[in-house]
């Protein structure tokens, strides 16, 4: 039996590229919706390629446990000795920003003074770290901008809690993080496959905070445009012949967390010193951006992919 590529995902919107990618490189592969369903411990899995894509903001999409099947499912994957791209510890660094910033931290690379809270007046109690400086709060299991708002005072901040707006994350943490005044409206997100480099690409910020690069599209359209994007400003643009020091320190923090397939952002303040502020397992691509480039992140995880499967294959024989 031939072997497959298995997409372990919760979004068909996001997954139809890759999948357009394998069909078009001829690579066997199974869609694995995992939102509801059931795994039977007892049993094996197939052999083959399992790519995790499971997103941190599934809950929007009304499903609110996929993470936890995912994580179930991969513990299975694993005990069982399958290859898995992006597996258990990728999982929990996507659903959790705390556990980013922790592995960002022991990697020596540099986050935004963050505070993790549970609880309303937790929340305005621990708040008070950032008096006289601006501040934003996001949720801890995010994905999309969710819960990012800017402060500038305690007292907006206090408004904002007791409001009727006040939305909290679906994990019940908040993160209290300083904020980072850009020079100019953008941040950077670096793009990996396999571990290692493919490109950088920078974002326009100036329209707000949800910054996802299929988001930023009309997912139904395979060329993707990004909206809001205009003919002298492109909200999203491939950086030609991006280098930096910091491509170095991601590489090695993706390989000591497992996670070979990821888009890290961050942005630099006007001392030119650099945040690292999100990491994405489930990345997407902006299929504008990767045109006026001419290179592309489905194609090339998609070959990537398949030469895992090739090798799996190999080794089973």
């Amino acid at each position: 039996m031939t072997e497959k590529v298995y997409v372990i995902h919760e979004n068909e919107e996001w997954t139809v590229h890759l999948l357009r990618r394998l069909e078009e490189l001829e690579v066997p592969y199974e869609n694995w919706f995992t939102n509801t369903g059931s795994v039977d411990l007892t049993k094996e899995p197939p052999h083959g390629v399992f790519y995790n894509r499971m997103s941190a903001s599934s809950h929007t999409r009304g499903h609110r446990f996929a993470p936890e099947m995912a994580e179930a499912t991969i513990a299975w994957l694993e005990r069982h000795g399958r290859r898995v791209v992006n597996g258990s510890r990728a999982l929990r660094l996507e659903v959790s920003k705390v556990n980013q910033y922790m592995a960002l931290d022991a990697a020596g690379i540099q986050t935004p003074k963050t505070i993790a809270v549970s609880g309303k007046e937790q929340l305005l109690a621990a708040a008070s770290a950032f008096d006289g400086e601006s501040f934003i709060t996001k949720h801890n299991r995010a994905g999309k901008g969710l819960g990012v708002r800017l402060f500038h005072s305690l007292e907006a901040l206090e408004e904002y809690v007791h409001g009727d707006e006040f939305d909290e994350s679906v994990d019940g943490i908040t993160l209290l993080q300083q904020y980072i005044q850009a020079p100019e409206p953008f941040i950077t997100r670096c793009e990996f496959v396999g571990g290692k480099f493919v490109y950088a690409v920078r974002v326009d910020t100036s329209e707000g905070f949800e910054l996802c690069p299929a988001d930023a599209c009309r997912l139904e359209d395979i060329s993707c445009p990004a909206d809001g994007a205009t003919e002298t400003r492109p909200k999203f643009q491939v950086v030609e012949g991006f280098d930096d020091p910091i491509i170095a320190k991601y590489e090695r923090f993706l390989k000591d967390n497992g996670i070979e397939v990821a888009g890290i952002e961050f942005i630099q303040n006007a001392k030119g010193e650099l945040f690292t502020y999100d990491v994405n397992t489930n990345t997407n691509y902006n299929a504008d951006a990767e045109a006026e480039s001419g290179t592309y992140g489905m194609l090339e995880l998609a070959r990537y992919l398949e030469h895992q499967r090739q090798t799996a294959t190999a080794f089973t024989k």
